[in-house]
C-alpha cells in the first residue's frame, strides 16, 4: 500500500521540470508498490558520513535530482556564509559508477551559482580532498563516494573550509537550503564551464610530500626496504596513491592484488568492497600465502579505511580488526614521540565512543590526554579544529578500520596509514619481532581487550521503523545484565545522561546528543547500541576485558573472552528477538 504522503511526493516529481527519462523511470516504479515507496518514503538527509544512498530515481536515492537539490542548498549556505566573498569548492570522486558524473553535476551547479570550482582531472582518495581545501584556500569540498557500502550505492560528503566534514551548525544549516528547495526550478544546473578549474598532479605532489613526512623512523625503513607488502585497492582510488608513497618512503617490494587493482564500480571480485570483511581480502590473503609477505593492506573505494593482516603467533596469516590495529598504530606513534623526546602534555589523540578502552589506557600511561567522541571523523576533527594553535595532535582513530596521522588532513586517511603500518612492522622486524608479537605484549601491558560486532540490516521504511523500535524497547527496558554480568552505568547519548544503576544518580555526558546507548557492567565489558547514520542497519559494538600474565597464557584467555562475547550476543539476540 502507498501513502498519501509518497503519492503526493511521485506527483510532485512527475509534475515537475525534471527530464522525461527519469519520470518514465518513476512510471516504471509504480508497477512495483514497495520500491516505489522506499524510494519516495523521505529524502535522504546528511548523517555520520553526509548523503548517503542506492543510486537510482527517488526523493530516497542518488540520483541527478537529489545530488543537484544538495548542491544548490550548498551553494545558498555558502553565498549567505561567505557574503562579498570569491568562495572556492574543491570537488574529488571515487570509482564508483556515476561517480565521475554526479561530480561533474555538483561542479555545475557550483558554478551556475558563481562559485569557484577546482574538480579532481579524475579519481582521487577521499583525504586527498580534505587535503586540497585546506591546500587551495577553499571554503568548502564535496566528495562523491558511498565508501565501503555495496555497488548499489553511492553518496555525497561534503566538508567545509577545515577540511573536515560538516558538523553543527552547518550540517544542520545545509539541510534547512536544502529543504527550503521546494521545486527543481530552483536548482540552477548550468554553470559557466570557466569557473571549473582542474585539479592535476600539482596537489598530488603537496599530498605526498606531506605524507613523507609523517614517518617517525626512516633509517628503520632503509634497513628493511624489501620487506614484502601485498597491497589491493579493491577496485578503488586506492591505486593512485597508496603504492607511489610506499615507493617514496623507501618501500621496493610492494605487490598488488592485479585482479583488484583497476578501478571499477561494479566491484566484481568482491560481494563487498570492505576491507572489514573477510571476503574482500580473500585475493590479498591467497597473494600473501604464495609469497610468504610480512603484511597484508586493503583498501576500500574511497580510501579512507585500510585493512590489515599479518601472521599471528601460530604462523597463519589473520586479519586484525579496526580496534587491534588502531591500538598498533596509536601505541606506536605515541612510543616514538616519547623516544625522540617530543612527547608532551600538550599532545593529544582522540577516538570515537564506541572504540576500544585500551586506547585510553594506553594514552594514561603515556600520560597525554585522549578525547572520545561521538561516531564520525567528522567529530575527531572538530576536536583538532577547536585546539589548533593550542595544542598539537598526533593521531586518532575508529573501530571501523579509520585512522587519521597528523593535522593536514581533516578526515580518516588510509594513505597515511598504510604508510605507518607499513614502518610499523619494518620496525618490528628490525626489532625481530612480528607485528603479532608487538600486540600480545600490549595486551600483558595493558589488558587484554577483545571486541565484537553485531550489524543488523533493516533496509527500507519498515526497516527503519524495527531499528527505531528496537533503541525505544532498549530505552524503556533496558537489560539489567550481560553474560552474567550486572549492568553498573547506562549511558544515554541522546538524552546526554549517564545513569549509575547501583545509586540512582546520574551525570551529563558533554557531547552532541546521538542515539547511542552504552552498557557498562561490573567485570568491564561494554555494550553499545546505535543505528547507523549512513546505511539501514543497526551496530551493537561489544567489548570485555581480561588479564593477561604471560604471553604463553594467550589462546587461553582468548578463548574465554570469546566465549563471553558470544554469550553477550545470545542476550542481545533474545533482546532483539522480543522486540514487537
Amino acid at each position: 500500500m502507498v501513502d498519501q504522503a509518497v503519492k503526493q511526493k511521485v506527483d510532485q516529481w512527475l509534475n515537475s521540470s525534471i527530464d522525461e527519462e527519469s519520470k518514465q523511470q518513476i512510471r516504471d516504479l509504480q508497477k512495483d508498490p514497495k520500491t516505489l515507496v522506499d524510494a519516495f518514503y523521505k529524502d535522504l538527509e546528511f548523517g555520520t558520513g553526509g548523503l548517503r544512498g542506492i543510486i537510482g530515481i527517488g526523493s530516497n536515492r542518488i540520483n541527478k535530482y537529489t545530488i543537484g537539490k544538495a548542491t544548490q542548498g550548498l551553494a545558498n549556505y555558502l553565498n549567505q556564509s561567505f557574503p562579498g566573498k570569491e568562495i572556492k569548492v574543491a570537488i574529488a570522486h571515487d570509482s564508483r559508477n556515476k561517480s565521475d558524473y554526479f561530480a561533474r553535476i555538483t561542479a555545475q551547479v557550483l558554478a551556475a551559482n558563481n562559485l569557484e570550482v577546482y574538480l579532481f582531472e579524475s579519481l582521487r582518495p577521499t583525504p586527498e580532498l580534505s587535503f586540497a581545501i585546506r591546500e587551495l584556500g577553499c571554503q568548502a569540498g564535496v566528495v562523491i563516494t558511498a565508501s565501503h557500502n555495496p555497488k548499489e550505492y553511492n553518496g555525497y560528503k561534503a566538508y567545509w573550509q577545515d577540511g573536515a566534514q560538516l558538523v553543527p551548525p552547518h550540517d544542520k544549516n545545509v539541510m534547512a537550503q536544502v529543504n527550503a528547495i521546494e521545486n527543481f526550478d530552483q536548482i540552477k544546473f548550468d554553470g559557466d564551464t570557466s569557473l571549473i578549474h582542474t585539479i592535476g598532479a600539482e596537489v598530488d605532489e603537496k599530498y605526498l610530500s606531506m605524507l613523507e613526512k609523517l614517518v617517525v623512523n626512516p633509517k628503520v625503513i632503509q634497513h628493511q626496504n624489501d620487506l614484502k607488502i601485498v597491497y589491493s585497492s579493491i577496485h578503488g582510488t586506492g591505486i593512485t596513491m597508496v603504492p607511489e608513497i610506499l615507493r617514496r618512503i623507501g618501500f621496493r617490494n610492494v605487490s598488488i592484488v592485479e585482479e583488484q587493482a583497476e578501478p571499477n564500480g561494479d566491484f566484481p571480485t568482491v560481494v563487498y568492497p570492505n576491507p572489514e570483511e573477510q571476503e574482500a581480502m580473500s585475493l590479498a590473503l591467497a597473494k600473501a600465502k604464495e609469497i610468504d609477505a610480512d603484511l597484508i593492506m586493503a583498501t576500500d573505494p574511497d580510501t579512507d579505511r585500510v585493512g590489515i593482516g599479518v601472521k599471528n603467533n601460530l604462523g597463519e596469516f589473520q586479519l586484525l580488526n579496526g580496534n587491534q590495529t588502531g591500538v598498533l598504530l596509536i601505541h606506536y606513534l605515541l612510543d616514538q614521540w616519547k623516544a625522540s623526546g617530543k612527547l608532551s602534555n600538550r599532545n593529544y589523540i582522540v577516538k570515537t565512543i564506541v572504540t576500544t578502552d585500551l586506547i585510553d589506557e594506553i594514552a594514561s600511561q603515556y600520560e597525554i590526554d585522549c578525547f572520545n567522541t561521538l561516531t564520525g571523523f567528522k567529530w575527531i576533527a572538530d576536536i583538532i579544529g577547536k585546539l589548533e594553535g593550542e595544542r598539537e595532535f598526533i593521531v586518532g582513530g575508529e573501530e571501523s578500520y579509520g585512522y587519521m596521522v597528523g593535522e593536514s588532513v581533516r578526515d580518516k586517511d588510509a594513505v597515511a596509514s598504510c604508510a605507518i603500518l607499513a614502518e610499523l612492522v619494518a620496525f618490528c622486524k628490525q626489532n625481530n619481532q612480528t607485528l603479532f608479537d608487538r600486540l600480545i605484549s600490549i595486551y600483558q601491558q595493558y589488558g587484554y581487550y577483545r571486541e565484537s560486532l553485531i550489524s543488523i540490516t533493516k533496509p527500507g521504511k519498515s526497516g527503519a521503523d524495527e531499528i527505531q523500535e528496537i533503541m525505544h524497547n532498549l530505552r524503556q527496558d533496558p537489560p539489567k545484565s550481560f553474560a552474567g554480568s550486572v549492568i553498573s552505568v547506562i549511558k544515554d547519548y541522546q538524552s546526554s545522561q549517564s545513569r549509575d544503576e547501583s545509586t540512582g544518580t546520574t551525570e551529563s555526558i558533554d557531547l552532541p546528543k546521538s542515539n547511542v546507548l552504552q552498557f557498562l557492567t561490573a567485570d568491564g565489558s561494554k555494550i553499545s547500541a546505535r543505528p547507523s547514520g549512513t546505511e539501514p542497519k543497526i551496530k551493537f559494538y561489544i567489548s570485555v576485558r581480561g588479564e593477561l600474565p604471560e604471553t604463553s597464557d594467550y589462546e587461553v584467555v582468548g578463548s574465554q573472552l570469546e566465549n563471553k562475547i558470544n554469550q553477550i550476543k545470545q542476550d542481545l539476540t533474545d533482546l532483539t528477538s522480543t522486540t514487537p
